[in-house]
């Protein structure tokens, strides 16, 4: 992400956007959980969990501290969604249930994130700079209440794998595909193991919209 913020401060400085650009738009900066992913991937620890956590969130503190000195008077954060409702944690209890041990890191991430967040409004000359858009809470409006938007599969993928060694999209050397797709993606709250369908993203956006987006964009 701090590249990402270095190479659009530079394309600032090349006028490709002005001071007016950016002080009117609003930044979203979403944190969706690549680097817990790869922390797992690498052998990282349960036990040292809390501090990499930390340690996520203080980089994140740093790039919002960035993007405010670019000039932008709105900066809205995402908040971790539920990873242990994904996929690829529940599929342990054939998508019956989600992941508490991993959920529960989650709340520790967004707890520390809203501290932080905070925090900056605090020592900013606009106290209201820093937002939160409460995405957690998105998905498990919607989890826990799947018939209310239409969703009759909430934590099955529609896309899955026909084994551990493919992905949902894997074709062999016979460009055969090595994976499935459910009939009614529409009813569907996942598409694969990580990412929702068009259907679950909006509805997240519906509950979204009652809550935090109104509080952002009015």
């Amino acid at each position: 992400m701090t590249a990402q913020i270095d190479l659009f401060e530079q394309l600032i400085q090349e006028n490709v956007y002005t001071l007016s650009d950016i002080t009117k738009s609003i930044a979203y900066v979403s944190v969706a959980g690549n680097d817990y992913n790869h922390y797992l991937a690498t052998n990282g620890s349960l036990q040292g969990f809390p501090s990499f956590i930390a340690s996520v969130v203080k980089q994140t503190t740093t790039n919002l501290i960035q993007l405010q000195s670019l000039g932008f008077k709105r900066i809205v954060v995402g908040g971790l969604q539920p990873l242990g409702c994904l996929p690829q944690a529940t599929a342990q209890t054939s998508f019956q249930s989600c992941n508490s041990t991993f959920n529960d890191l989650v709340t520790l991430h967004n707890n520390l994130l809203n501290q932080s967040v905070t925090k900056l409004n605090l020592e900013s000359n606009y106290h209201n700079t820093f937002t939160i858009l409460d995405i957690f809470d998105g998905f498990k409006s919607v989890l826990n209440h799947p018939s209310s938007h239409n969703i009759k599969e909430r934590l099955k993928p529609c896309c899955f794998r026909v084994s551990s060694e493919y992905n949902c999209g894997s074709v062999d050397e016979n460009n055969v595909k090595k994976y499935l797709v459910c009939e009614n993606p529409e009813s569907t709250f996942f598409w694969d193991r990580l990412h929702p369908t068009q259907t679950g993203w909006n509805a997240v956006y519906s509950e979204l919209e009652k809550k935090d987006l109104y509080k952002i964009l009015y």
